[in-house]
């Protein structure tokens, strides 16, 4: 049978595929709550009957937490695995909700019909997609055109602390060629994405330490060591005049983007002046002769995201105080080593370090960056099947945050991921509210169709 039989299908069911997708919805997920855990349960108990009735062999696997729903079908050609979590965030505060969270509907927005509840958008909605994609499939052709691997988590939003230990567990049985995550977004409305990296990400606190004690600012001002100037003074040179990060060796494996990718990112139309004008600024202010996509997808960078010391309560005190405390972050790309630039980064302060202070430092984790190999065929067949689909050409993207499962993958499994999403910047991803563009939900069941055809051809 062809590809258009199952788009047709697809088209023809997409009532069914809704009634379905709100059953799922309805459950109350919440995997951060020890309330819902027996919700957690349901959900999983779902998704296992329903990718039985596809013909998957599925179960719910236990872990020290929630259920890994797993499910193997098909016995030739590429062995694909799809990664989805049916877990969900809190709802809090309830009172911001339009409707029950929990009681899903379709309702007319300005922007189009949207399906609105918790988990439409992350990840219940997107992760059904696939499986609808997958059950249009059988019902045309009678089997999938390939092996497939389900791999449904049950604790994202609570910080996944079961899955690396579940990866290591039973990664012969979970190894494929590639996977298929769909927890990301389109572009733009019209413009679908394959992200292809994804920073990592390096946390760092120091304090330094001058005097024994607080001391008065009039007694001893002058003649002791403030350590909020040898603090300020550290993260002032972190950068050079032209926003470079100046700790020795930070720019070792930063590679340039490809040619080919770097012309669909101009191609994209990205408005700068918008991006930043939204949030009431004007200038990019990182690295000189970069642009913005650049600066936030395939750029590292080093952030101070908080600095403390001294009297910071009301009203004033003349205190030159002990300690000054700041948390800097550094987003990595390529092949950055996490280790070795805390290592440089902790030996740069130790060097700006003056006579009568100390330093000590707190790690607050590290994890390198993920680059899948767009040179893979695989990737040109799935961003032209995408494509075809969508009123513009799909794209390779980067994203300026980290998504730790697809590295788990490449480090435990050694498989490179495509992450494929139909989600949209204002989904109220963790919010009140949050919704599902409806046509995200359509098109994106018939996106996986044609990825699927793509793929095993």
């Amino acid at each position: 049978m062809t590809l258009q039989a199952v788009l047709d299908r697809i088209d023809s069911d997409l009532d069914a595929s809704l009634s379905r997708l709100f059953e799922l919805l309805r459950v109350p997920s919440i995997s951060t709550d020890p309330a819902f855990a027996d919700d957690c349960q349901t959900a999983a108990d779902w998704l296992v009957k329903d990718l039985q009735s596809l013909g998957v062999t599925a179960s719910a696997r236990p872990t020290p937490g929630h259920p890994m729903v797993i499910g193997h079908v098909g016995d030739t050609g590429p062995h694909l695995m799809f990664y989805g979590h049916y877990d969900v965030q809190p709802v809090d505060p309830l009172e911001l909700w339009d409707r029950d969270p929990f009681d899903p509907e379709i309702q007319d927005t300005p922007g189009g019909k949207v399906i609105r509840g918790r988990g439409t958008s992350d990840d219940k909605g997107q992760l059904m997609t696939f499986v609808e994609a997958c059950r249009a499939w059988i019902a045309v052709n009678g089997e999938l055109p390939c092996q497939i691997t389900f791999f449904f988590e049950g604790e994202e939003e609570s910080g996944s602390p079961s899955l690396v230990p579940f990866l290591k567990e039973n990664a012969d049985e979970l190894k494929a060629d590639i996977c298929l995550i769909c927890d990301t977004g389109l572009f733009d409305h019209d413009t679908p994405a394959i992200t292809t990296m994804l920073r990592g990400l390096l946390g760092e606190e120091l304090t330094i330490t001058a005097a024994d004690k607080d001391l008065h600012s009039g007694s001893f001002g002058g003649a002791a060591r403030n350590p909020i100037r040898v603090l300020c003074d550290i993260v002032d040179g972190l950068h050079d005049d032209t926003g470079r990060i100046t700790v020795p060796g930070f720019y070792d494996d930063v590679p340039e983007i490809a040619p080919a990718v770097m012309a669909q990112w101009d191609g994209l139309g990205f408005d700068a002046d918008g991006f930043l004008g939204s949030v009431d600024l004007s200038e990019p202010a990182g690295e000189q002769g970069r642009s913005v996509l650049e600066m936030i997808w395939s750029r590292p960078t080093c952030e101070v995201n908080g600095i403390t010391g001294g009297y910071s309560g009301d009203g004033f005190k003349t205190v030159l105080p002990s300690q000054a405390t700041a948390k800097i972050s550094f987003r990595l790309v390529g092949q950055q080593d996490p280790f070795k630039i805390r290592d440089a980064f902790r030996a740069y302060v130790r060097s700006k370090l003056p006579s009568d202070c100390t330093v000590e430092f707190i790690d607050h984790g590290a994890g390198g960056a993920s680059v899948m190999p767009t040179d893979d065929p695989a990737f040109e067949k799935a961003r032209l099947a995408l494509s075809d689909e969508w009123p513009k050409p799909a794209a390779f993207v980067g994203a300026g945050g980290s998504i730790p499962i697809a590295g788990h993958f490449q480090e435990i499994l050694g498989v490179n991921s495509m992450l494929i999403g139909f989600g949209k910047d204002d989904d109220q991803l963790h919010s009140p509210n949050e919704k599902y563009d409806l046509r995200s939900f359509h098109k994106g069941i018939r996106s996986w169709a044609r990825v699927l055809d793509a793929l095993t051809r």
